[in-house]
């Protein structure tokens, strides 16, 4: 791995993977219904402090968006094939986390699937694939930069759960004491 790898856009660059992970969440969100897309990418809830801490890890996506799209991939070395891995797992954990996000009811909390071992398996099933993304390209400054917005993206992820609280009471509560934030981290 290299801090900075060659910046270059390549027929076998980062922008391949990129076109894989933000294929399945488009193509999701053009197929479901107008209340579930409004489900998903609603954030009118949030506070003006939680919109600023939103759009500072935007501003690092954006970042790592463009870092990755024009960083050729590391073919053939073990950071390729150890990226490929945590890719697969994230891109399978994301469409086994919408499925259930999709399945469940507008007026209920989502707890099926990949929900009852995490209450923001979307979350980490995108971090994994990135994760993937990162180590497949060589790049540590894109690592970093991942690591940061991720750290800055976790005021948003409690803002979620506030929303979840006010819509869905002491049920969402409950929930909440059962199934960890973060897969192990209550």
């Amino acid at each position: 791995m290299e801090f900075f790898p060659k910046f270059e856009l390549s027929i076998y660059g980062g922008w391949i993977l990129l076109f894989i992970e933000w294929a399945i969440p488009l193509l999701t969100l053009c197929l479901v219904s107008p209340e579930i897309r409004n489900r998903l990418v609603d954030r009118s809830h949030f506070s003006t402090k939680q919109k600023r801490y939103l759009i500072i890890s935007k501003s690092f996506a954006l970042t790592l968006l463009i870092l990755i799209f024009f960083t050729p991939l590391s073919l053939n070395s073990p950071e390729f094939y150890i990226g490929l891995v945590f890719f697969v797992i994230g891109i399978s954990g994301l469409i086994y986390a919408l499925a259930s996000y999709i399945n469940t009811p507008i007026n209920e909390p989502v707890t099926t699937g990949m929900y009852k071992i995490s209450r923001h398996p979307q979350d980490i099933s995108i971090f994994l694939s990135f994760l993937g993304i990162c180590s497949c390209v060589g790049s540590l400054v894109a690592l970093l930069i991942l690591l940061i917005g991720k750290i800055i993206k976790h005021i948003s992820v409690l803002a979620e759960e506030e929303a979840c609280i006010a819509q869905y009471g002491e049920g969402y509560k409950e929930y909440m004491k059962k199934i960890p934030r973060y897969l192990i981290f209550f």
